[in-house]
This record gives structure tokens, sequence and C-alpha cells, in this order.
């Protein structure tokens, strides 16, 4: 019987917090409809039990939650300009399907859900770090609908006793992440076009600046969140990121470090929803969990550059 589910188990993240569980012997469920996770993606995971469906189907979630003690639901359609061209299925397979996993882990008796929140939920405010008591802002249909699973976690805390932990992510980036897509993570998709030669395009003047997170501070997160006392964490949100910042052009500087791109970058108007400055106080989740990051963006930048390399020309 699995003791862990991982919710978007063929996806980035998800594979990743899969991968770290499996590799301290953990017995693991996954589950994914594979509308955005890659079924190459469970290469490596054939120790862990994979379910195919959509949790927007109660059924799949009764299924998934069946006999699990801990979940990590990391499943969601996690773009914010997908989001603003097609905001109900970005509502289906977020709050929709969030609800229905809360309703069948609490009566398949699921101890905890930590669950994957969005930094995007504090919107543009010009308030640079973003802390867990300011006032959410969301400025995305994506926002809106991750932030709607985070009071829906608080709730369930509250009324019914379900332990949740809700990490609000920050850019996270590194191996696994799908950079084939007009959808995907800007590191994604700067790492392919630069290893390539192409010209990558910076959406604004690139002075807009990112917390971004390397995936295995995330993952590292997730498992202190799983571990830490009720008492301490349930029903309680906190930011998960690294607490410094860098901007895209200086972002972009590295990079040509890192893949021997020699060109400039392509400059176009800003996308819709997109905000101008993240920065995380991440003080709340060293205090609760004893997180602090383990590795620094430009080394999580050298590892995704190298990955990248690798199965590009693999």
């Amino acid at each position: 019987m699995a003791k862990y589910l991982v919710t978007g188990a063929a996806g980035f993240i998800g594979r990743s917090i899969a991968a770290a569980l499996l590799a301290r012997g953990e017995s693991v469920r996954g589950v994914d409809s594979l509308i955005t996770g890659k079924r190459s993606n469970l290469i490596g995971l054939e120790a862990m039990e994979f379910l195919e469906g959509d949790l927007a189907d109660p059924a799949v979630c009764v299924q998934a939650c069946h006999g699990v003690e801990i979940i990590f639901h990391e499943a969601a359609l996690a773009s914010v300009p997908r989001s603003v061209a097609d905001p109900i299925s970005t509502n289906r397979n977020c709050v929709t399907a969030t609800l229905n996993l809360l309703v069948a882990a609490r009566a398949a008796g699921v101890r905890r859900v930590v669950y994957a929140g969005s930094s995007s939920a504090y919107g543009d405010t010009p308030t640079l770090p973003k802390h867990e008591g300011m006032l959410p802002n969301p400025i995305s249909p994506y926002a809106v609908a991750k932030l709607a699973g985070e009071h829906y976690m608080q709730a369930f805390a509250r009324v019914y006793g379900l332990e949740t932990v809700v990490l609000r992510y920050f850019n996270v980036f590194g191996p696994y992440q799908d950079p084939t897509s007009h959808y995907s993570g800007v590191l994604a998709i700067f790492c392919r076009r630069m290893l390539a030669g192409d010209q990558p395009t910076i959406y604004g003047d690139g002075g807009q600046s990112r917390d971004f997170t390397y995936i295995d501070n995330v993952v590292h997160a997730n498992l202190l969140a799983a571990a830490a006392p009720a008492e301490m964490v349930a029903g309680r949100m906190m930011n998960a990121a690294t607490g410094s910042r860098i901007t895209l052009n200086d972002t972009f500087r590295i990079l040509c470090d890192l893949t021997g791109y020699q060109g400039q970058p392509a400059y176009a108007p800003p996308r819709a929803g997109d905000i101008r400055d993240s920065l995380a106080d991440i003080s709340r989740a060293r205090e609760l969990l004893g997180y602090t990051p383990l590795i620094d963006f430009r080394e999580g930048l050298r590892r995704t550059v190298e990955w990248y390399r690798t199965t590009q020309t693999a």
C-alpha cells in the first residue's frame, strides 16, 4: 500500500518529488492525466505505482487516495498565459481537481496534504519581499485558481481537521521542466533556444526580476512540510523560494556564459497577467520547517543547462 501520493507525477515538480521519495525507499503512488505531464518523465520511477487519470473526475481521486497517508498535490495547468487564453480549463484542472482531491482525501483518512501554491497570488504589488501577511491580489486566472486551492486547503484544515500545508512556489526551474511549449517556464525556454543557437525572446524590457528557485529547493521544502509537527504547520501557508532575485537581462547574460550563446535577445511587449517583480520573504518557512535553500541560483542554472545539453543531444 502506497504511503505517499504525488499528483502530477509525470510533470516537472511532481516527478522530482516522487524521485526523492523513491530514493529514500518510500512507497509511492503517482497520478497524472498526461495533459501536460509526459510519460517519458516516468522513466526511472518504475518503483512507483502509476495511475493515469484526471483529478477532475471524483472517481479517479477516490482511487488515488485509497490507503494513502500523505499527499503532495502538484497537479495543475501551471501557466499564466494559458490561463489567460483558456480560463475555464485552468479552473477545472486547478480548482475542481483540488476540491475533488480534498473530498476524497478526507473520506480515505489521509493525514496530510501538501499543496503547491503559487507566488502569483500576491499579484503585482510593489512591496518587496512578498510575505505571507500580505493581502492576495491575483491578476491572472491562473493566480485566482491557485489561490482558490489555498483557501480550500485552509477550510478543510479548519472544518474537517485535515492537516494541510500550502507552499507558495516562486518561479521553479530545473531538470525535467518542459522547454517545448509557449507556456513553459522562461528558463526552460531560454536554455533550449540558446543551446540551439536560437534567439530567445524577453517579454518586456528585461528589467523585471524573479526569485528563481531551483527544483531541489522546492523538493526539500515539500519533504520538510510533510514531516513537520502538525501543531506547527497544519492549516498554514508559507513561501518556498530563495529570498533573492535577479533580472531577466542579468539571467540572459549568465546563460550566455553557460551556453556559449553569443547573440542578443529579442524584446517583445509584456504579456498579460505577468508581474513586474517577485521576491520572497522565506522567514516563515525557516521558522516552521527549518527550511533554507540548498542550491543557489547560478549553480542551479548550471545544472539545468547541463541537463538540457545532455537530453537535447542524447
